[in-house]
């Protein structure tokens, strides 16, 4: 059986890998699981970006390599019998599309651990509308609900607001009745995330300075934090007592110089968000809030569906920060 596929190769050993559609079948497909899924739709995200250009160390795994860390379809077959075929699945995290073949393909060879069935009431264009941008952006969500603020306790900051990420906690928070306030440096997206639910959008500069001094003036009951670097510095230092910062991001660098200050005066916690190895019983109480939020017809302002032929291009800008929302990737367009 031929299928279509996004395949980087890097056999020049050149500093960045070449994309191009390729053909292949499915003795092609490296044995990294039982179970074989006939994929729908992928997503594109900053890391994917990444993985394409070449612009970042994501794969870690040897050339040739089918990159995409999110993938949904159905079981083909499974040789444990774990999943039963027609099932719909969804996989993200567990290294795939960085250590292991993943989704910018037809078909995949995946392990059965890797994939939790998809919501009843999610479609498969939903399920990566959200991907792992979605399930980063409900389990931070989730973090400020367990450890911090209620709705009408203070307002919760979104960095990085316009991305994948940002642009999803922004509506999942907005809906759970939080007062929002995002923050981005693009001015020309401030009606998009209000429309996403903001009641205020902020410029990135306010917080990208870092901190004025160890405990500023208190101004966020919590926030998500997606960008790192000097920016959660000047969050950690301007969120009151009792907050919660949600970590799960580095688009603005990964070192992060600040006092304990935040932490043993105010009692603020800042809580690390791992979607990646996140275990499946919580990943599966995500997907299912996930999939009772996006239901919502405003969720659509975030979604651009595009080809496999469009992947290198929309790689190109979304590592140039030029892309605001989700990119759905159908992988059975374009090839």
């Amino acid at each position: 059986m031929d299928f279509s596929a996004l395949v980087l190769r890097n056999d020049g050993g050149h500093d960045r890998p070449t994309a191009k559609i390729e053909t292949l079948s499915i003795s092609d497909l490296p044995d990294q699981g039982d179970t074989l899924v006939r994929i729908r739709f992928s997503s594109l995200n900053y890391k994917d970006g990444l993985a394409v250009t070449g612009k970042g160390k994501i794969v870690r795994a040897d050339y040739p390599f089918v990159p995409g860390i999110d993938l949904v379809g159905e079981v083909v077959s499974s040789s444990t019998g774990s999943l039963a075929a027609g099932t719909s699945v969804i996989g993200t995290g567990w290294g795939i599309g960085e250590n292991w073949w993943g989704g910018y393909g037809r078909y995949q060879l995946l392990d059965h651990k890797w994939l939790v069935e998809l919501p009843p009431s999610m479609g498969p264009r939903t399920a990566m509308l959200a991907g792992t941008a979605g399930l980063t952006a409900m389990l931070s969500v989730m973090q400020i609900e367990e450890l911090g603020p209620a709705p009408g306790d203070g307002r919760i900051l979104v960095t990085g607001a316009s991305g994948g990420v940002g642009s999803l906690s922004v509506f999942f928070l907005s809906r759970l009745g939080y007062e929002v306030v995002a923050s981005t440096g693009k001015l020309d997206q401030h009606e998009y995330l209000k429309g996403l639910g903001a009641k205020e959008v902020v410029d990135r500069n306010v917080l990208s300075a870092g901190a004025a001094r160890p405990l500023d003036s208190a101004r966020w009951a919590g926030a998500v934090d997606s960008v790192g670097g000097t920016t959660l510095e000047a969050v950690l230092s301007q969120t009151g007592r009792h907050g919660v910062v949600a970590s799960c991001g580095l688009a603005g660098g990964a070192s992060l110089s600040t006092t304990v200050f935040p932490f043993i005066l105010r009692g603020v916690t800042l809580a690390g968000i791992d979607s990646n190895t996140c275990p499946n019983p919580t990943r599966m109480v995500a997907w299912r809030r996930i999939s009772e939020m996006l239901a919502d017809e405003a969720a659509a302002s975030m979604l651009r569906v595009v080809g496999l032929d469009q992947v290198t291009e929309m790689s190109e800008q979304i590592t140039s920060g030029k892309v605001k929302g989700r990119i759905v990737v159908d992988v059975n367009e374009g090839s």
